[in-house]
This record gives C-alpha cells, structure tokens and sequence, in this order.
C-alpha cells in the first residue's frame, strides 16, 4: 500500500468518524492494495458497508494530478453483499478479500463471515453449475442483442458483454472467482475446465474489424459456451423414469398435440405443424432435465411442404416416448368410449 493510499484511507475513516460513524458497519480494502498486484498508477478500491443513505457522503471521486491518478470510493450495502453472496457473477473479491481497517462490532463481522461461507458453499456444490448455466442464458440474450444491433459500435459493446458473461459462467462453473485485475484474466483461467478454444474465440472477438466477422467471432464463442455449460448440465444424475415422474405426460402430450398435427396437415397450415411440433420438443426437454429419458429431436426432421410427414415424425416420437412408460410399468390411462370413463374413471 502506498503512502497515498494510505492517507486516502485515514481521510475517509476520520470523515465517517465526523460525519456519519452510526452508518457505517465496515471499511475494508480490496483489489491490487490489497493483493499487492499493484503498478505505478494503482488507484484504491474500498468496501464501505453502509447502514444508512446519509453515509453517501463518503462516496467521492476526483482526480489526484501530481499522480496522474483518478480515484472513486464507492458505499456498499448488506443488500448488495447478499447478492454477491448468490454468485450471480465471479467478481466477488470485495465480499471474499477485502482487508478490513474498520469494523463497528462483531455482530458485523460475524454476519460478513456468514455471506463469505455462504458465497464457498454455493461455489463448492453442484449449485454451481446452475449459476453458470444461468449466466450462459445472460449471455444468450445479449447474442440475440448483438446480431440485431444496427451499428457496428453497439455489436460491439454487446459483444464486449457476452465475453464479461462468458467468463463469470467459466469462473463460476469452476468454483472459483476472480481476485486480481482484467490483465490477469487469463492467468487465473489457466488450469480450469473451460469450453473449447475459448481464449482464441475471446482473442477474435476483441480483433473483429468488422459486422462479418464479429458475427463469426460470437457465433463461435457462444456455441462453444452453451456446449460446455450445457453438458455438465445434461450429465448430472437423473431419476430413472418412474410411475412419480411421469405418470400423465404421455396423455397429456398425446392430448395436446397429436390431433393438432393432423388437422395443420390437413389444412395445410404450415405455422401449426411448426409450433405443435416446437411444443412438444419443449416438453420431452423440460422432462429430460430431471428424468433419464432419451434424446429427442423432432424438428431435426420437420418439412414445411410435407406436413403428413410431420404428423408421422410427432406419432413416430410419441411411440418412442410410450416404451419409456412401459418401461417404468406405467400403462396410459385409456378407454374404450366417454362411458367407460364415466363408469371406471371417476
């Protein structure tokens, strides 16, 4: 820490002493100060745990101009350590390593304790790669922004996103975060588990000169993502199918959409066939996050001018989906006519 740094920080802890010491909880130091990853124009990062909106009076920034150095202090609230305690994102050093100058009582330390362990035992569990799968549909999202924004500058901001998010959901994926500065980002990936050719994919991301060929940049990288985030997803354990997990979905599939595909196909409405098709395949997905059934991909094969053959493509689908009933020794609830379930369904 330097002599400046220093004195930065006697000023703020004696002007919170003057001005606001009953809405303060804590003051630490964070970032390079604190890891000593430090160069000569290292600004300060502080952690300034407010109670009480009368504290903002501690948040500054200004520019120091023998150094050249501009300075920012921001106030933080226990809202916004409770976030950072869901890892919504790796950056989660000012939670983990701040290196604490002023602390009110215990009871705040004891409760900072309890959101750093909550923060390692979300980080240390399979919890985890939900988190990440999360950011991977935040990353998503901002893909569908990329590709239909109308100027090359704003690709580019949303590309800069997509490689923020990127890297929380990989950080994230692997229980870690990030402790050190943007220039160090590559060294902390080294040695994790990360989705093919993700630095080179970054890599021609920030050197696209242009709409072309930041689009393949992007492409790239975000398949290469959803297949990594995805797969650990795909390969936790699952129930094998039971009479408890999915007893009903083969009626109510057959319901909703067997008879659909037939009339689309005989009106000739291309749309329907598409959509009741989707739906379906949105179903056997939902079911297959939990439940061990087989893969099924029923729009690989969907014709726009051959709706007959659609119909067939969804009985073919729902016939594999019913061996996964019999297998489980469920038979589908079924009757011969309304009188019948009138006499043995109710």
């Amino acid at each position: 820490m330097t002599e400046v740094q220093q004195k930065l920080i006697d000023a703020v802890l004696k002007k919170m002493q003057q001005k606001c010491p009953d809405a303060v909880d804590l003051i630490g130091v964070y970032g390079s100060a604190c890891t000593g990853d430090t160069h000569a124009k290292s600004d300060l990062d502080l952690l300034i745990l407010i109670t009480d909106a009368k504290a903002y009076t501690l948040a500054d920034c200004f520019i120091l101009q023998d150094e050249g150095i501009g300075y920012d202090t921001y106030c933080t609230t226990w809202q916004m350590l409770e976030g950072d305690a869901q890892c919504n994102h790796a950056h989660l050093s000012k939670l983990m390593d701040s290196k604490i100058v002023y602390v009110r009582d215990q009871s705040v330390t004891e409760r900072l304790d309890e959101l750093k362990k909550q923060a390692a035992d979300l980080l240390a569990s399979d919890r985890r790669f939900e988190k990440a799968a999360e950011i991977k549909d935040q990353l998503c999202k901002q893909y569908a922004y990329a590709q239909t924004a109308d100027s090359f500058g704003k690709q580019r901001t949303f590309a800069a996103y997509i490689i923020a998010l990127a890297l929380d959901s990989v950080m994230i994926y692997n229980g870690k975060y990030f402790k050190k500065g943007t220039k160090r980002t590559f060294e902390e990936l080294e040695g994790l588990n990360q989705p093919e050719n993700f630095r080179r994919n970054i890599g021609q991301i920030v050197s696209a000169r242009n709409s072309a060929e930041l689009d393949t940049a992007l492409t790239d990288l975000v398949r290469a993502q959803i297949k990594f985030i995805d797969s650990e997803i795909s390969a936790k354990d699952k129930a094998a199918p039971s009479k408890e997990n999915i007893s009903g979905t083969y009626e109510e599939m057959f319901s909703n959409w067997k008879n659909k595909m037939i009339d689309a196909a005989e009106r000739g409405d291309a749309f329907s066939s598409f959509m009741n098709l989707a739906f379906f395949q949105f179903m056997l997905e939902e079911i297959s996050t939990e439940v061990d059934i087989p893969k099924f991909n029923v729009l690989e094969n969907y014709a726009p001018d051959n709706l007959k053959g659609n119909a067939k493509i969804f009985d073919e689908a729902l016939e594999r989906y019913l061996q996964e009933y019999r297998k489980a020794g469920i038979k589908p609830n079924s009757y011969a006519n309304v009188d019948e379930y009138l006499l043995c369904g109710l």
